[in-house]
Formats: structure tokens, sequence, C-alpha cells
């Protein structure tokens, strides 16, 4: 058995202890924030202050439902997999898990893999002293709303919605688990030209993965071979992914690649919708650096 598959099995055996508890215990908050209970807790967020990054460590940012676990395959491709090694048996999302997964992170070999949905000022502060490279992840906000729509109706870890119009008012207000989508990019915003921080979009890693590796691969000083670009391209792709979760016998891996489209939010959103997504871009991010790079106009007009 694999350590991603024991990971896989570890979240599937979180998943089965959702089952067992009504829905309006799934999710808890912590200093205003919504977390899913069987995932987090309190006391791993406590020990997580003091963890000890290092100057290597490979360390992706992103909001719920951007492509986080797609791109932590592909940076687990870039580092263990190319290299014929497994990655460690553990749990790489910072904030999930048993506070003791620290004290197991600290005997794992360098780089480490590591990832996270939580907030810029809620990161570690080693992270900063260490001057960790980070990679941010961002989507469009439609697409994302959606995307994590679905998967709180398939993941039995969140409470599932009785409506996409009710999530989408929840979604507005930060009402979802790890926060406000706009929270988040505001406050990354400040700090997109610091030193050590790469943004990439969903939609370019769609557009044309290889180039997406590749740029990933030179921030972190990854060397790659073309030949080792194009194979992780290959094995990649989020069709591929989706293809191998479908075979897993674990059904927590199913749930996590659902569509991985850009423009599906076409099928959802109401006009007086697009209004109040439009108008909270035009107040959070339109102008902006970050706001760019998400390509509104491009990706959430119709």
């Amino acid at each position: 058995m694999t350590n991603r598959v024991k990971i896989m099995q570890e979240m599937q055996e979180a998943a089965s202890a959702a089952e067992a508890m009504s829905p309006d215990k799934l999710l808890f908050p912590y200093k205003g924030v919504l977390y899913p209970r069987v995932l987090c807790s309190a006391e791993t967020f406590e020990a997580l202050g003091s963890f000890e990054s290092r100057e290597d460590d490979v360390m992706l940012v992103s909001y719920p439902k951007c492509g986080s676990n797609w791109t932590l395959q592909l940076l687990q491709d870039m580092v263990y997999s190319i290299h014929d090694k497994e990655p460690p048996a553990i749990i790489p999302k910072l904030e999930f898990g048993s506070p003791d997964k620290f004290e197991k992170l600290k005997q794992e070999s360098s780089p480490r893999v590591l990832a996270t949905h939580l907030f810029y000022d809620d990161l570690p502060k080693s992270f900063f002293d260490k001057k960790v490279k980070m990679l941010l992840l961002i989507r469009n906000p439609k697409d994302t709303a959606v995307s994590l729509f679905h998967f709180y109706n398939n993941n039995p870890v969140l409470p599932p919605c009785s409506s996409w119009d009710t999530f989408f008012q929840d979604f507005m207000s930060g009402k979802v688990c790890f926060g406000s989508y706009f929270d988040q990019a505001v406050a990354w915003n400040k700090h997109i030209d610091d030193e050590g921080v790469m943004i990439i979009t969903f939609e370019e890693m769609k557009k044309d993965l290889d180039a997406a590796i590749k740029k990933i691969s030179e921030f972190f000083g990854i060397s790659l071979t073309e030949e080792q670009i194009q194979l992780i391209a290959k094995m990649g792709t989020f069709k591929s992914m989706k293809e191998k979760s479908t075979k897993s016998d674990v059904e927590c891996l199913q749930v996590i690649f659902r569509k991985g489209e850009v423009g599906d939010w076409k099928n959802y959103f109401t006009e007086a919708q697009n209004q109040e997504m439009d108008a909270r871009f035009e107040e959070c991010l339109a102008g902006t650096k970050l706001g760019e790079m998400i390509n509104y106009n491009v990706h959430c007009k119709s």
C-alpha cells in the first residue's frame, strides 16, 4: 500500500466518523472562521503556531476548490515520484490531522511538500522568518463557489446544502468552511510582490499544463528535464487524475475531483447572483494585481 493511499484511507476514516455526526456539528468556529470538525481541531491550530518550517519547504497555499489537490499531486510528482520516492504518510495540509503530525514532520527529509487553506495572517511565523517560497493558487470566484457547493453536498465531512441559492449567500458572506474567498484574496493581494511568493491560476494550468509545471518547478528550484515535465503533465491532467480517483477503492478520493472545468458557473448563477458577485469583485479586487491575474472579464462575464 502506498503512502498516498494510506493518507486517503485516513481521510476516509474521518469521513466515516463524520457520517455519525449531525450536520450542525460538522463545522466548528476558530477565530471567526469555520473549519471541518473531523479534519481540524483547536489543538492542532495551537500546535501549528510553533511549527518549524525549513527554507527548502515546497509550500502551496489556496482557497478550497481552486485546484489545490490537483496541484498538490503535481508538486509531489515533481519532488517525489520523478525521483522514485514516496511522499510521506502524513496529510500534507498543515491544518488537517492531530497535533502530533508536526513531530512526525520533523523527522521527514527535505524538501517537504506542504499545503494549506489558511489565511496569510494565520500561517506559522516561521514561514516568513525562513523566507519559505510559497505558491499561491487562485481560481475565478464563480467557478470556485460552484465547485465548493458540490463539494459540500458530496463530502460527508461537510454539511449538505439545501439549495444553490442558500449556499451562494453563505459563500458571499464567508459563512463557509475556511472563510471568505474575497477576504483571503484581498489579504494575499497585499503580498503579491513579496519575495518568495508566486501566483498561478487554475485557468492557466488548464490551458497549458506543461508550461505551468515548468514555471512552478523553476520557481521552487526543482530541476526537471523536458521529458520529465511532459511525463508529469501526462500523468497530471485533471482528466487523468479523475480517472485514477474513480478507479480507487477510497471513496473520499473520488469526491475530490469533479469536473475541473472553466465556466461551469454559467449553469448555476442567476442574473441577480451575477450582479452581486460582479459588484463584490469590483469592490474588493478590481484594479489590483491579483484581480488582473484572475482575468475576471474573460472568465466571469457571460
